[in-house]
């Protein structure tokens, strides 16, 4: 991958240092053989990993500056300087005047480090939206830091020792959300996050938050002229001027970027796409119409489940912590296809639905909270008395319906939406040993979404749960999938609806113009009119989905990964051995699709220490 890694406080001599960083970095270009460079001190060290122009490096003046990402300068003379000077260089300048504004300065997608050696501070800081991770550990009075664990894990001052709350919130979340990680003593930084290490003391805090202006009160006229301005200077943007594909699902966002991708290029967009001879998984049709209305030059592939046994342990292999989202696999085929044809950057629609509102539980917790409309004095004395107190209320089907939605109305946000959580549908006492239980806290997954939710200033609604859906949905899932399958096919990956213009642009736009009545996405799908096909306006949202749990019943190998893989996992103690019987015998006969995530995310688990064994076993034979 590319990234970042290093740290301060820690002093050997030139020699020890420089083979430390450079071992510290080794898997940060594992798997795209990313050119790596290091600058060393007599008490810190970094190095920058990148395949292409997103490496920025600098030391002088007592300053180890690196940069990683598609960044630059907001204030025109800082971009003219850093066109002479260099990025890195620029940004030590600006440390050296008004280290306050080094974060807020940037715009693009980034993460960064600033090491005051004769000073002993440090700055760490990732971008808005989170897309470049970037994770630390203090350890007595040290900081080390780097874009993957297994960066950091090269460190001899740090431990790597599993935290059961880490895999805990991996099966709750299938994925592990920031601040937390896989690891006891490390942590991520957050969107926007910005860390200040001065001496062994660390302070952190939020250099941009969204700030939602809910009052705009322009018409549909001036803000769709303002919106496609700004969709095609995201898009050029996004090219970085050399030559890109994009991915092509056939959903709104994916097909929007790959017609404004052959305005801006002049030339028809190179688009790819992924398909499943699967019912009721296969979009393709939807992605040839986009093609054939903006004309690009269409790539297909098919995946099998031949496929899906392949890529398994390499998805394990690719991520520093569990991760459970199995359309990591098409996301991969799909780069990889790209990258055989030549282009090293790819386009992803990731963070239209979270701009504009575009998922569907955003329509479903609008009803709900229509019951809050209802006077207390009326709900409590009079409709829930009758629904509830009705005789043989439950034989009645509208009776069982008002019921469901009376009860999950009164639920509070954001813990309304978690009423459908898989592993709150297991229980977790029926899915963890007892002993793993008593290890972590089964209450902190609704805690940080609590936090997060209680942390927007947004006051309606869809807001609310937009602001919610950046922390958890892009950056701890979406994004790292999309990033990581692509840096398995040694890709890199861009976002044009992330750019800061299109983020400060959603931010202004009123309330009902993303969500009216139940009207998802209302204003984007309606600027959109007439330059995208009508049909895929109008269809329902689907993406990237793997068929797994109907290829698992249906293919011997898949089945039989799946089930060796749960079946190791039984020694872990982690997950009770009867659960993992049951889950793959009467759960998975009675509804694959179903019961089939949770073997992914159990076998996905599972795939990930066998991975961290592996490595173990061959740094011990080195």
């Amino acid at each position: 991958m590319s990234g970042l890694c290093g740290w301060i406080a820690h002093g050997a001599t030139q020699d020890e240092n420089r083979r430390l960083i450079d071992t510290m970095a080794a898997p940060l270009a594992r798997f795209d053989s990313a050119h790596v460079q290091t600058a060393v001190g007599s008490k810190s060290a970094v190095a920058i990993a990148s395949g292409g122009a997103g490496s920025h490096l600098y030391q002088g003046e007592g300053l180890l500056v690196a940069v990683w990402g598609q960044v630059g300068f907001k204030d025109p003379v800082m971009s003219q300087r850093a066109h002479a000077e260099g990025i890195a260089r620029t940004l030590a300048a600006v440390w050296r005047d008004r280290a306050e504004q080094a974060c807020a300065c940037l715009t693009g997608a980034f993460s960064l480090c600033i090491i005051d050696e004769a000073n002993g501070q440090a700055l760490l800081a990732i971008d808005r939206m989170g897309i470049h991770p970037l994770i630390y550990q203090i350890v007595d009075n040290c900081l080390v830091f780097g874009s993957s664990a297994d960066a950091i894990n090269q460190h001899p001052r740090t431990k790597a020792e599993i935290d059961p709350q880490g895999l805990f919130n991996y099966v709750y979340f299938h994925m592990i959300p920031g601040p937390g990680t896989v690891y006891k003593d490390q942590q991520r930084l957050l969107p926007g996050e910005c860390l200040i290490f001065k001496n062994g003391d660390v302070q952190k805090r939020r250099y941009w938050t969204m700030q939602f202006r809910e009052q705009d009160s322009r018409s549909f006229v001036e803000l769709k002229e303002e919106f496609i301005q700004v969709l095609r200077s995201s898009v050029q943007d996004a090219t970085g001027n050399q030559p890109v594909a994009a991915f092509l699902s056939g959903g709104t966002d994916s097909s929007t970027i790959a017609g404004i991708l052959g305005q801006v290029s002049g030339q028809p967009a190179q688009t790819y796409s992924i398909g499943f001879e699967a019912d009721g998984y296969d979009e393709m049709e939807y992605a040839r119409i986009a093609s054939r209305h903006f004309s690009t030059r269409h790539h297909e592939y098919y995946v099998t489940p031949d496929d899906v046994v392949a890529a398994i342990p390499q998805i394990a292999a690719i991520f520093d912590q569990p991760f459970g989202n199995a359309s990591a696999v098409p996301a991969y085929y799909c780069a990889r296809m790209a990258r055989a044809d030549g282009f090293t950057r790819i386009l992803g629609g990731d963070g239209g639905d979270e701009l504009f509102g575009g998922n569907e539980r955003y329509a479903k917790q609008h009803i709900f909270a229509l019951y809050d409309r209802v006077p207390s004095m009326l709900r409590k004395a009079l409709l829930e008395p009758a629904v509830f107190g009705m005789p043989a209320g439950e034989k009645l089907k509208l009776v069982r319906k008002a019921r469901s939605y009376i009860e999950q109305a009164s639920i509070p946000m954001p813990a309304r939406m978690e009423t459908y959580n898989l592993l709150g549908r297991y229980g977790a006492d029926k899915v963890f040993s007892g002993d793993f239980l008593a290890q972590g806290d089964p209450a902190q997954p609704l805690h940080l979404l609590s936090t997060t939710y209680g942390e927007s200033q947004a006051r309606s609604l869809i807001n609310q749960m937009l602001a919610l859906d950046f922390k958890f949905t892009l950056a701890d899932n979406d994004l790292p999938k999309v990033v990581k399958a692509c840096e398995l096919a040694g890709m890199e990956a861009a976002f044009p609806f992330l750019s800061d213009d299109m983020v400060a642009f959603s931010a202004r736009l009123a309330p009902d113009m993303k969500l009216k009545g139940t009207k998802l996405r209302y204003f984007f799908k309606e600027a959109m009119r007439g330059i995208l096909p009508d049909e895929i306006i109008t269809k329902e949202k689907h993406g990237f989905g793997l068929p797994f749990g109907v290829w698992l019943q249906k293919h011997k190998p898949l089945h039989d990964l799946a089930a060796d893989s749960l079946s190791d996992l039984k020694t872990r103690r982690i997950v009770r051995a009867e659960f993992i019987d049951s889950l793959l015998g009467e759960h998975l006969n009675q509804h694959a699709g179903y019961h089939g995530t949770m073997v992914w995310v159990l076998m996905m688990m599972e795939q990930w220490f066998k991975r961290c064994q592996a490595e173990r076993s061959q740094a011990l034979a080195a």
